[in-house]
């Protein structure tokens, strides 16, 4: 199963109302990651991604996996000329060693990141808001910063998922197509609109299923469950010089993926360091 890294919004210094409604924390958050999402093309970061197979005890199954990579969000026009953020990735090390032709499409290399992939802040885009349901506004805090806390739900709560096999073309390995429902919380900073942190979690097992064709070739169950499809990311401020500026980005993420009918359970650990600046063509800045 495929998941995916994510970005934050950029620092900025204006204040948010007291107690602000949904709708207006809303227009602002949108406002803030359509903003980042132009600006951060000219940063670049380091990636390091666990993936640990995994059974029901939740106990480890096998060697895990560790792929380590630059990562970037580029932000260019769709076929409907929609600006749409997605993660570019250039593997630097698979396990501590050089990456080679076989990790494109050895079974081994299923879980490891792909590029582009989604961008996960995407939802909060003014653009996508038709896609969830934002139903309640709390205060709280995160990592000791004072947070409005967001809860949301996908509007669409009777997608139909479908099985099929790895695009990036890994042997005996499986993504699904179709929206998942999930819910889950953003939490942003009270006077910044910066994400600190996002959860997300799907409504109760799903249903995947299965075509026919990959019935007979993989002798898979027609329909596979997915029990948990569980996702937590949390930012931290990062501070650039030569122009001086603070930057909320990725500190960590946390995903869980729970299938049963034949299909490997797995936990990724991803962790994010070293971003640098590319001012010009010619000049980079940590």
């Amino acid at each position: 199963m495929t998941v995916v890294t994510g970005w934050a919004c950029w620092t900025s210094l204006s204040a948010a109302p007291e107690r602000p409604d949904i709708e207006t924390v809303l227009t602002h958050v949108g406002e803030r990651v359509a903003e980042y999402y132009r600006r951060a093309q000219t940063v670049v970061g380091v990636e390091r991604s666990t993936v640990q197979p995994i059974g029901w005890s939740w106990t480890a199954e096998g060697l895990a996996r560790t792929v380590e990579s630059d990562v970037r969000v580029e932000y260019a026009a769709d076929d409907g000329g929609r600006p749409e953020p997605s993660i570019i990735r250039t593997v630097r090390r698979i396990n501590g060693r050089q990456p080679n032709e076989r990790d494109k499409t050895d079974r081994s290399g299923c879980t490891d990141p792909g590029t582009p992939s989604p961008e996960p802040l995407a939802f909060l885009l003014l653009s996508h808001r038709e896609e969830f349901r934002f139903t309640s506004i709390s205060s709280g805090k995160e990592q000791g910063r004072a947070a409005l806390i967001i809860d949301f739900r996908s509007a669409n709560r009777t997608g139909k998922p479908e099985l099929l096999e790895d695009p990036r073309g890994h042997a005996d390995c499986f993504d699904w197509s179709g929206p998942i429902a999930a819910r889950g919380r953003v939490w942003v900073d009270t006077n910044t609109y910066d994400v600190l942190r996002v959860d997300r979690h799907n409504v109760g097992p799903v249903d995947v299923r299965v075509p026919w064709k990959l019935q007979r070739r993989y002798q898979l169950q027609p329909w596979i469950l997915v029990e948990r499809d569980d996702l937590t990311l949390r930012y931290k401020p990062v501070s650039f010089s030569d122009p001086e500026e603070v930057i909320v980005l990725p500190e960590s993420l946390v995903a869980l993926t729970m299938v049963r009918s034949g299909l490997q359970s797995i936990r990724r650990t991803d962790t994010f360091r070293d971003y640098r600046r590319f001012l010009t063509t010619s000049r980079m800045v940590k």
